[in-house]
């Protein structure tokens, strides 16, 4: 090789790997001050998103278990509640017991009178001022209290619907309903296909006409009707899920996630999946339409929705009791109190055994969505965090190479430098 001033070479790959060895010492440097073996896209690009994911899990994971023991909380407020009108209740059969022997006088009989009557108005002041977080319980509404857990992914979401019967002297307990779990709905596809071929996927933000029809029949038979206003897929969703129609939940998804068949939409088209657990509410499009996408929107049924636990009353309507007509003044109608008292302890007791039974339930909701996110925590910290034994071995060796780089540097800028005593 000949000898010459023009251009360093040796230099230049010195400097090069000198260069690269830094680079590799910082990020080494990163990993162990940060904790994190991924710091940036450029570290682990799928390491990076998957990490991102189930920290997202995990942040989901651990509120759900929150609102599952906010739920617990609530079922016991009014399990308390109903704990006291057992007694109240049995107070009262005791006054009525009384009042049905044929020994007391009607002074006796106005003064057992006037405490029976005294515990009826109690049991409408129980059922008018329970209330968990300054909102009352016993609303008898059919919309009940959605609990929602979940690991922010719609496969892997829940709903526990919970349903308090409203409590007065005339509507004591709650019997003869069901407990019912489903993942039914409905797919509202608003992508335009040609064909089943995909030709414009609805987005979120996709603007909107018209509206959904929700027709609801309740339990006196009549009928109401919910139609949205929503000028957006977004604002639709939010809608559905604020309007608190029992059994009915909103989220957006593919059709192949909500588990439409080929034959019917492509699997990418995009729409919302409505969860209806309730089989007294029917959804109808209308006269919704998409004009971002020029999708026409239809409703496919799913088995993919939302799974939800809800309360289903009986036909016809749940049995409870009604004691408000009922007194101690004579012999013969403290006889006919004692039945119905005897009907409300029934009642209170099938009402307060629903209670427990979703307590059982969204205590287990808890322990399981704890378990799944000490497991999803578990998983993350093997993808993202530092593995210092490796990294404390990367690290002296990019100090070593550091040096001896900063060395052949100064060497091979020594060496042309010898090119002088040829011109001596």
């Amino acid at each position: 090789m000949s000898l010459g001033v023009l251009n360093n070479i040796s230099a230049i790959y010195a400097e090069n790997n000198l260069n690269q060895t830094q680079s590799s010492l910082q990020n080494t440097l990163t990993q162990l001050s940060s904790g994190s073996r991924i710091n940036s896209g450029a570290d682990d690009a799928a390491g990076l998103s998957l990490a991102n994911g189930l920290q997202a899990n995990s942040a989901a994971l651990t509120q759900s278990s929150t609102n599952a023991s906010e739920g617990v909380g609530l079922l016991q407020v009014a399990d308390g509640a109903l704990s006291q009108v057992t007694n109240l209740l049995n107070r009262a059969v005791t006054l009525a017991t009384e009042a049905s022997n044929g020994t007391l006088n009607t002074t006796q009989d106005a003064a057992a009178n006037q405490e029976y009557q005294s515990i009826l108005s109690e049991i409408n002041n129980i059922g008018s001022t329970t209330t968990y977080n300054s909102q009352q319980v016993f609303t008898g509404s059919t919309s009940g209290t959605q609990i929602f857990t979940g690991d922010s992914s719609a496969a892997g979401s829940s709903v526990d619907n919970l349903y308090f019967a409203k409590l007065t002297s005339s509507s004591v307990g709650d019997a003869g309903g069901t407990v019912q779990q489903s993942t039914s709905g409905q797919f509202l596809d608003l992508s335009k296909d040609t064909g089943t071929a995909l030709t414009t996927a609805a987005t979120q933000g996709d603007a909107l006409t018209g509206g959904l029809t929700f027709t609801i029949t309740n339990p006196d038979s009549t009928t109401s009707t919910i139609t949205t206003s929503a000028t957006t897929v977004s604002g639709l969703i939010s809608e559905i899920n604020k309007d608190g129609i029992a059994g009915v939940t909103a989220n957006f998804t593919t059709a192949a996630a909500a588990g439409i068949p080929g034959a019917t939409a492509n699997a990418g088209d995009t729409g919302i999946m409505l969860s209806n657990t309730n089989s007294n509410v029917v959804i109808s499009a209308g006269t919704l339409a998409d004009t971002t996408s020029g999708g026409t929107p239809t409703l496919d049924a799913s088995t993919k929705a939302v799974s939800t636990i809800q309360y289903v009353a009986k036909t016809g309507g749940d049995s409870t009791a009604n004691l408000s007509t009922t007194d101690l003044t004579t012999q013969g109608n403290a006889q006919a109190a004692l039945s119905a008292l005897n009907g409300a302890v029934s009642d209170v007791a099938a009402q307060r055994g629903y209670i427990g039974a979703q307590i059982n339930t969204l205590t287990a909701a808890s322990n399981v969505e704890s378990t799944q996110n000490t497991n999803v925590v578990s998983a993350q910290n093997a993808i993202q965090a530092t593995d210092y034994a490796q990294a404390s071995s990367n690290l002296s060796k990019y100090e070593i190479l550091s040096q001896a780089g900063i060395s052949a540097l100064a060497q091979s800028n020594s060496v042309q430098q010898e090119v002088t005593k040829l011109l001596q």
